[in-house]
């Protein structure tokens, strides 16, 4: 990989880029970006500002090497964990010799990938098997009859055959191979770029990166295959990019970069955090955000419809009766400023639509390293109480399972 100038910067800060740094594609691709939400370029007199949003990764350019950090410092260690458990995917047993390099995420995701196909290596990849037309001396498989009339016009010196022998030549470690090329170009760790080379040599590649994310979409997992799971979770994230837009959908970039949306990555944890907290006291989430969730008619153009990030139905005093309990999680600096009132006014709506008259309670779920934290907003008016917003801080350095346990005893 030619060397590339390194720019580094955090969630939601800038950097001048100058005029020679950025070759046409790279304006084109970053615009592209733009409409994702992912980075805001502008075009300034002594160059170009780029400015990242939500987004934090590696972008590779023709000049330059964008490096985006998180504006919330995590060691390696909880950044893998916290990101596995949004993905429901095991966290691989290396993890806890991870620390957070130069490219944050983009080389933790790599060594999990790393980690995943030499325990699969270490198991024996699977083999199936593949079907393969040749031109042998001796019968072997079957006969290709129409082969053999239309191009050796009956003649029995060469046959052409078909056969089925067991390969590892497979969609379900095509998709690995292709993904371990992709994180060599994303990487700058000359310790995880040799351990990427030394396992992508024992994989097939899939043609194309598209082909591989295409086979991706199309496996379904049996007792067979259910062992690649995790592998391919990894593998996902690096071809598709990270999901710039949606951290579980095909809309991110597809290659030289790995971007991951925040904002979708902390209402995934909190989908999963809130679901397992309320489990042991009966406590479920409601599928869909119970129906249509809110509705707004009579404006102009069609409809809206809103509804929050989680939606909890809780046992109530009386054991015939549930009540329904808004979460919505926030990927803001909740720990330092106070809540905004654009938030408290969208938490008084759900807790208005959805919790019961005596009891509008809505909750804020929000990171907060160091320590965890709750503080209760009342939110009154000359009638009396409108709402009552928890406001609750997980903290990011702790376990999913102490944040889980923790939420539990916040939600009750």
């Amino acid at each position: 990989m030619p060397d590339r100038t390194p720019v580094r910067l955090g969630e939601y800060e800038s950097a001048l880029l100058e005029p020679g740094q950025l070759a046409s594609r790279d304006v084109d691709r970053l615009h592209a970006l733009q409409t994702r939400g992912c980075f805001t370029l502008t075009r300034e007199r002594t160059g170009w500002r780029l400015k990242a949003d939500a987004t934090v990764g590696v972008l590779v350019l023709d000049r330059v090497r964008v490096v985006v950090t998180p504006k919330f410092a995590i060691p390696g260690e909880q950044l893998i964990s916290w990101l596995a458990y949004a993905l429901g995917t095991p966290v691989p047993a290396t993890a806890r010799r991870w620390a957070t390099g130069p490219d944050g995420y983009a080389d933790l995701i790599a060594a999990a990938l790393v980690a995943e196909c030499e325990r699969l290596l270490r198991e024996g990849l699977r083999r199936d098997y593949v079907r393969h037309g040749s031109v042998e001396p001796v019968l072997r498989g079957r006969l290709d009859v129409a082969a053999q009339a239309t191009r050796r016009y009956g003649q029995l010196d060469q046959l052409h055959v078909r056969t089925f022998d067991r390969e590892a030549d497979i969609w379900d470690n095509r998709v690995l191979g292709s993904a371990l090329k992709t994180a060599l170009g994303l990487t700058s760790s000359p310790d995880l770029a040799r351990a990427l080379h030394g396992v992508a040599g024992a994989f097939p590649q899939a043609p194309t990166p598209a082909a591989a994310l295409r086979a991706l979409d199309r496996t379904h997992y049996t007792r067979l295959n259910a062992r690649y799971r995790p592998a391919h979770t990894w593998a996902r994230l690096l071809l598709r990019g990270g999901g710039v837009t949606d951290l579980l959908t095909d809309q991110g970039a597809t290659a030289d970069g790995l971007l991951l949306a925040m904002p979708a990555l902390w209402e995934a944890v909190v989908r999963r955090l809130g679901t397992e907290a309320v489990g042991p006291y009966g406590g479920h989430a409601v599928r869909g955000g119970s129906g249509v969730g809110i509705t707004v008619r009579g404006d102009l153009g069609s409809a809206s419809t809103f509804r929050p990030d989680l939606l909890l139905s809780l046992p109530g005093h009386d054991t015939a009766h549930r009540t329904l309990l808004p979460v919505d999680a926030k990927y803001k600096r909740y720990d330092r400023h106070g809540v905004s009132a654009a938030d408290v006014h969208q938490l008084l709506t759900y807790s208005g639509g959805y919790a019961s008259a005596d009891a509008p309670i809505a909750v804020i779920v929000h990171p907060q390293p160091g320590s965890h934290a709750r503080r209760t907003l009342q939110v009154r008016g000359p009638r009396g109480l409108l709402g009552i917003i928890h406001v609750l801080g997980v903290d990011t350095r702790a376990t999913p399972e102490q944040a889980t346990a923790w939420i539990g005893s916040g939600l009750r």
